[in-house]
């Protein structure tokens, strides 16, 4: 089997300015409804998915939550609100918009009651995605906090079906800050590997089933702490929801790491270990040894001087979605 990996530089493709995508964002995301502020915020976060080559997270989703927006299927403005809070925790409703404001709302409150308490957890409901878990955990880096990110949506499980749809294709994200190095980031789907087809999870299940156990493992712990906990029912018929798009939750925890260890002196520690992991033998289809968010940060700073690769199906997407909505196109 070849490597897997979604989110693979594209082969062919055009450069375009990150600034470029961004406004296009915006744009659409306001044609949509959503307003000015939101929608800025929305693009600065999807354009900067794209510099890191998280393209599968980036501004092609735009052509998906405009149309959720604009049809009803999720709410265009939003009353994000606290609804419930603690000195170290805090849950924000989502009001059956997208997961993006009450997540990163979330996020920033999180830091602010770390800082002062030493760890916090936040959580969301009542929201549709939220996007790339790393977008939350890489706010708390600056602050010297280590932090897990997950989220978790409405599963419909049928008698019969595979045991792998009760995981959900939620993210498991974890950072740690490094000193002058890059951050450690890990951001993935605890499923995607198994979302090869039914042909390569069967030989994937047969051949390794540990590995499969432990994917599903993960995505329970997702679906458990980022769904159930949000409120989310296991059995959709439980659900009530004005917006059927806000149908995920999320949580985030982090920690300073001045309770464990001074942090200068760890983030030192960090900068060596990722100083001495670039010298080791890296993986067969790729040309350098990373730990996990390495090979995002050097892409972004490329692709922040030479525009970003944007492939055939996200100019389509893209494409696609300015004529319905009657905009310019980015390019």
């Amino acid at each position: 089997m070849k490597p897997s990996h979604m989110n693979l530089p594209p082969s062919e493709y055009i450069r375009v300015p990150h600034e470029r995508l961004q406004a296009f964002v915006s744009d659409a995301a306001q044609t949509a409804g959503l307003p000015e502020d939101k929608a800025d915020l929305l693009a600065r976060l999807l354009a900067e998915n794209d510099l890191r080559g998280v393209f599968s997270h980036g501004t092609t989703q735009i052509a998906t939550y405009a149309r959720l927006m604009r049809d009803g299927k999720l709410n265009s403005n939003p009353d994000v609100r606290v609804i419930r809070e603690a000195p170290q925790t805090v849950m924000v409703d989502g009001d059956g918009g997208l997961g993006y404001f009450p997540a990163y709302q979330a996020a920033l409150m999180a830091v602010e009651k770390a800082e002062a308490t030493g760890m916090a957890i936040a959580m969301t409901r009542n929201h549709g995605h939220f996007g790339a878990g790393g977008i939350y955990a890489r706010l708390t880096l600056g602050h010297d906090l280590l932090t897990f990110v997950t989220s978790g949506h409405q599963l419909d499980l049928q008698p019969g079906a595979p045991i792998n749809v009760a995981a959900g294709g939620s993210p498991f994200t974890f950072a740690a800050p490094a000193g002058q190095e890059d951050d450690l980031v890990l951001d993935f789907g605890t499923m995607h590997d198994l979302y090869l087809g039914d042909a390569h999870r069967e030989e994937l299940e047969r051949i390794v089933p540990g590995l499969a156990m432990r994917h599903i493992g993960m995505g329970a712990i997702c679906q458990v702490w980022g769904g159930l906990l949000a409120g989310i029912p296991v059995d959709p018929q439980r659900a009530s929801r004005e917006w059927p798009g806000g149908n995920q939750g999320s949580l985030l925890f982090t920690f300073k790491i001045e309770l464990f260890a001074e942090p200068e002196r760890f983030k030192a520690e960090m900068d060596e270990y990722v100083r001495r992991t670039h010298q080791l033998r890296p993986l067969p289809a790729f040309d350098q040894a990373y730990l996990p968010g390495g090979v995002e940060a050097a892409r972004e700073r490329e692709y922040r001087e030479i525009g970003v690769p944007v492939s055939a199906d996200h100019r389509e997407r893209l494409e696609a979605l300015a004529d319905e909505l009657g905009i310019e196109r980015p390019w």
